[in-house]
């Protein structure tokens, strides 16, 4: 299996015909043409968002689709549809070496989460920590005053621990990797384990981080955010029902004016028998399936906003 997510730029307009084209080329560079697939277009922050599936298994040879470098295929796909439609490029997908340090991924997005904390200001945390010592001593000293233990994990190296008992892989919130950890912090032998941590951490962390106050500090960030999304939610419900009622009005008046084009009683008998009643019925059917296509595009430009940014 091989799945993907369109999240199209903040602002950006992306109709669903071009969420389709955009899976198609995707599909034909990944080598993926004609495997079966499942779509899902929904909504998230106010943005139309897109999930696709492709099957890996070719059923002629019972293999799986191999898929080399599909990140960056799939990169490049991201900047040409900038170029394409003239969205302004991410900092990060010009030059790799430009992108946000404290952007984060799905994991740590869900650790910090668990913890209640703020993803990003978290990865700042922790990088910040690191960027500001140039020794073991020091670093465990920049994360007590922070709250964390250097620790030693039960299958990673290097582990920050806080006074809950979640474990923080150091090389993923640090950005560093493990030979640097190591020419830093020595092979942590000696480091306390993890429930060795959490007592440590009872009696010694600074004051304000053996509360609950960035507890206290997140869960107001959130209900901050619950509370915008909820009157957001409420203004595009207000918005799209308005625009129901408008076309449900337009649809039985074009459609009474459509009919009161036909002929009725005698004539009617007669006309069926022309070329003038059947072309007359053909251009009202088209007529009524244009109506039907003008419909479903307001729909979609009302809840069209969407940033194309590719990932497995």
């Amino acid at each position: 299996m091989f799945s993907l997510s369109l999240n199209p730029p903040e602002m950006a307009k992306v109709s669903v015909d071009e969420f389709e084209h955009v899976i198609g080329e995707i599909e034909r560079r990944m080598g993926l043409t004609d495997q079966p697939r499942a779509i899902v277009l929904h909504e998230k922050k106010d943005r139309r968002h897109a999930q696709c599936v492709w099957s890996r298994i070719d059923v002629g040879s019972m293999r799986a689709i191999n898929l080399p470098h599909f990140k960056r295929r799939l990169m490049d796909i991201s900047r040409e549809l900038y170029l394409e439609h003239g969205w302004e490029i991410p900092a990060g997908l010009r030059r790799r070496e430009d992108r946000d340090l404290n952007a984060y991924f799905h994991a740590e997005a869900g650790q910090a989460k668990r913890a209640k904390r703020d993803p990003e200001q978290l990865k700042a945390l922790f990088k910040s920590c690191w960027e500001v010592s140039d020794s073991r001593a020091a670093f465990a000293a920049a994360l007590l005053n922070n709250g964390y233990c250097l620790a030693r994990g039960d299958r990673r190296g290097f582990v920050a621990v806080d006074a809950q008992g979640e474990v923080y892989s150091l090389s993923r919130w640090c950005g560093v990797n493990t030979r640097e950890l190591r020419q830093r912090l020595g092979d942590g032998s000696d480091l306390p384990d993890v429930e060795e941590a959490v007592e440590f951490l009872a009696n010694n962390a600074p004051h304000h981080f053996r509360g609950d106050k960035p507890t206290r500090d997140f869960e107001r960030q959130q209900e901050e955010h619950a509370q915008k999304l909820s009157a957001l939610v409420a203004l595009q419900r207000q918005e799209r029902q308005a625009l129901s009622e408008a076309q449900e009005a337009s649809r039985i008046s074009e459609f009474a004016d459509r009919q009161s084009r036909l002929p009725i009683g005698l004539k009617a008998v007669w006309a069926r028998q022309s070329a003038d009643y059947k072309r007359l019925c053909k251009e009202l059917a088209e007529e009524a399936a244009s109506c039907q296509v003008r419909d479903e595009r307001e729909m979609q430009v009302l809840t069209g906003v969407s940033d194309f940014n590719f990932g497995p």
